[in-house]
């Protein structure tokens, strides 16, 4: 996230692409009401009708899948109008000709063709950022979960720097991360191909630094796997062991009846845990791990503000800290790190980081400080590529072009499902389905069907359907309602009773293998009632 969240309510423009913010990040969609509130131009761009469009000044109902069309049509029609910010694109970026060149194939008729959305909207959408001072880009998972998503996101960027729009207050690019450390956990190095801070495993000089640091000889330099290519390794062979930490890959993942049958038949699964999982019921080990409320140290959150934590209850039983147990582990397969707090830790990331060097723990006591802060006096960096000074050194153009998604509706499956979350719960809900409150609230899936669909198949709200992909089947009952356009359908993860992701698939982007969660073929069809049977609606 290149901007910081109090700036959003400052904004002049603001375009959620991607988000369904009031959901998935429901504080952050408050700072979006304010500066709307306040005057600011919202625009939100989604297949559906999510919460946030009732505040919007314009909903964008484009295709799934049809973002770049869309993007690629915004910058032809920018470009056209004069509207580019020449000034920034002279002395800031590199390989504008390229895109110039590349977004002539898509001007706004074009982009109206693939996207679904009128040409006029389009036009107007164009002209508000055109015209804007300034204008922040949000966006989140509906934008990364396609076979496109590293396009997208380049796509986005090209957008941005055309308009000028990095390296300045309520503006710039900005993912709303997942979960509350997924931006700590990618700084710290849980990706295959970089140690902490993004330093690459392949750079000699990098490996080099992380040998002498830990005393260690013979790092290997080579990248490793992504979780698709773990379950391809699990399937071949090559891979015969998997550590799972803080992660439900036995329903979280897609296709989900394959991924189990390969955690039955690994030769060895463990499970790091807070609690019982659909996971967990494959492991050989169980380490039981602390939560939130029980561990000292740091979250870093999706403005990349680092944040101090302290434990409020006692750990239950022989739960244990995350990094304790790696420690120990560690130790006894013949490597001791030295660590006996996780402020020692901490003290090993400020060395062998870049952006953290800065960020000490006492730094970090209150209200937390933004990476980078690379010297001990720097104040934290509130938005990223100030004035234009890019760390690469010039921005860099990446043409993209759209490709349809991986599997497109036909007469078998006719419909489009597309999944996400709900307000109520998290994630695959090993934490929210034990509050009674939130089951109350919302305590089964449902799958979003439009009226005209319902209508076509004969179901009505409330009933119980079978949804059928090319990967499995699922029961679950029907919400028919406006927020998804006829030939969509909608669904959450949050439950392993009737769950989206038997039906998705695993189709994934060539270079981060992230699958396209938010696009599959499907079929709906009326379950026949059966007496005495609960949870059957009689027709």
């Amino acid at each position: 996230m290149t901007n910081s969240i109090g700036e959003i309510e400052h904004a002049k423009v603001l375009l959620v692409i991607g988000s369904n913010t009031t959901d998935a990040h429901p504080v952050i969609s408050y700072f979006m009401k304010r500066a709307h509130r306040r005057g600011a131009t919202l625009i939100v761009c989604d297949p559906r009708a999510i919460d946030l469009v009732r505040w919007a000044d314009i909903h964008v109902q484009h295709r799934i899948g049809s973002d770049i069309a869309l993007i690629n049509g915004l910058i032809h029609e920018i470009i056209e109008q004069g509207w580019a910010d020449e000034a920034f694109i002279d002395e800031h970026t590199e390989g504008f000709e390229a895109l110039r060149a590349n977004v002539e194939r898509y001007p706004v008729e074009v982009a109206a063709e693939i996207s679904g959305v009128p040409a006029d909207e389009i036009r107007r959408v164009a002209r508000i950022l055109g015209e804007a001072e300034s204008a922040g880009v949000y966006y989140t998972l509906g934008i990364t979960e396609h076979i496109s998503g590293t396009a997208n996101v380049e796509a986005l960027a090209n957008l941005q720097m055309v308009l000028g729009n990095l390296g300045k207050p309520s503006a710039g690019l900005n993912p709303l991360r997942g979960q509350n450390n997924v931006q700590g956990a990618c700084d710290m190095g849980a990706l295959p191909d970089v140690y902490l801070n993004y330093q690459k495993v392949t750079d000699e000089a990098v490996a080099a630094k992380f040998e002498e640091a830990w005393g260690r000889p013979g790092l290997s330099r080579r990248v490793g796997l992504t979780i698709p290519s773990m379950m391809d390794g699990l399937e071949d062979g090559s891979l015969r062991a998997l550590y799972v930490f803080g992660e439900n890959i036995a329903i979280s993942e897609p296709n989900t009846n394959r991924i189990q049958a390969l955690l039955r038949d690994a030769e060895l699964i463990i499970v790091n845990d807070l609690f019982e999982t659909e996971t967990s019921a494959f492991a050989d080990v169980v380490f039981p791990a602390t939560s939130w409320a029980e561990v000292e140290g740091t979250y870093t959150n999706t403005e990349r503000r680092v944040q101090r934590v302290r434990p409020s209850l006692a750990p239950p039983g022989e739960a244990r800290d995350d990094w304790w147990i790696f420690a120990e582990l560690s130790k006894r397969l013949g490597y001791d790190p030295g660590w006996r707090s996780p402020r020692e830790i901490w003290d090993e990331i400020r060395e062998l980081g870049t952006s953290y060097h800065g960020i000490t723990w006492e730094r970090c006591e209150d209200v937390g400080i933004q990476w980078p802060a690379p010297t001990l006096d720097h104040p934290g960096t509130p938005y990223l590529h100030m004035d234009g000074h890019f760390t690469r050194g010039r921005g860099r153009f990446v043409p993209v072009d759209w490709v349809p998604p991986s599997e497109p509706p036909d007469a078998e499956y006719p419909l489009v499902l597309s999944t996400g979350r709900r307000l109520w719960h998290y994630h695959t809900g090993t934490q929210t389905h034990r509050s009674a409150g939130f089951d109350e609230v919302f305590g089964e899936e449902l799958i979003e069907i439009s009226p005209a669909d319902a209508d076509a198949l004969g179901i009505a709200d409330g009933e119980i359907v079978r949804v059928s992909s090319r990967r499995g089947s699922v029961d679950v009952k029907a919400w028919v309602t406006h927020r998804s356009p006829p030939g969509i359908c909608w669904m959450a993860f949050h439950f392993a009773e009737a769950h989206a992701n038997v039906l998705t698939i695993e189709a994934g982007d060539p270079i981060t293998q992230t699958p396209e969660l938010k696009h599959c073929a499907i079929r709906v069809e009326k379950v026949p009632a059966q007496p005495g049977v609960p949870g059957t609606v009689p027709s």
